[in-house]
């Protein structure tokens, strides 16, 4: 048994079963890493896009001309922006109407709370693969190992004097399987964990915005006055 092992050299004497188990969670980590980076990305402009609307709608700007602004950019518009052109957009329609203000309200209500569903479901996007792969990647690893070492120890059924030199090596080619689950698994669950929370945080800051911005839209509805125009 030579002093020194390469990973390389542990994966090329390595059986066939367990070769494909290394590609297969070295492929798992490739995409966990992905979806991370992706993630950080994309919650951290959501984060920034958020607080700059709310920045801008509680600065006492008028509705009609920031929902005028708003529409203007089409389908660029996300988050809260989205979520305020859609109710104002519902709120003006009913408006328009002659609907009674409970009506206007609930139409104006359910489009945001439509907007909401679809914008979450945006912000949890991938996050389903990084729990699959956190939860099952350690699993893969072990089923290597134990394929690995069973391999190792039925070959040692062969010889009559079985020694550490002549099993070692085998048993050291199966525990890198379980290496590589763990190495796929433990960012996946970390960062899954971590932007679940940051997601959910998102929810509950567009929701009270979400009632916050209905509150202002029941006052105009039942004084008959500031009647949007859209």
């Amino acid at each position: 048994m030579p002093a020194e092992i390469s990973f390389i050299g542990l994966f090329l004497e390595a059986s066939l079963l367990v070769k494909l188990v290394m590609i297969f969670l070295l492929l798992m980590s490739v995409a966990a890493w992905t979806v991370i980076f992706q993630r950080q990305k994309a919650l951290k402009e959501a984060q920034r896009r958020a607080q700059r609307f709310e920045d801008r709608f509680w600065s006492g700007v008028d509705l009609n001309r920031l929902y005028q602004e708003l529409s203007a950019r089409g389908d660029q518009n996300s988050g809260l922006e989205l979520m305020f052109t859609n109710g104002f957009k519902e709120y003006a329609r009913l408006s328009k109407s002659s609907r009674s203000a409970e009506a206007v309200m609930d139409g104006s209500y359910r489009a945001m709370r439509v907007s909401l569903s679809r914008e979450v479901d945006k912000l949890e996007q991938h996050l389903p693969m990084l729990a699959t792969i956190g939860s099952t990647s350690p699993y893969i690893g072990l089923f290597g190992t134990v394929w690995g070492i069973m391999n190792s120890f039925i070959a040692l059924g062969s010889v009559q004097h079985a020694t550490l030199n002549m099993v070692a090596p085998g048993i050291a080619e199966a525990l890198i399987a379980t290496a590589m689950g763990l190495f796929a698994a433990i960012p996946a669950v970390i960062f899954y964990n971590r932007f679940s929370t940051r997601v959910e945080k998102l929810e509950n800051s567009y929701a009270n915005f979400m009632d916050e911005f209905s509150a202002i839209l029941h006052r105009q509805a039942y004084s008959q006055q500031g009647e949007p125009r859209a």
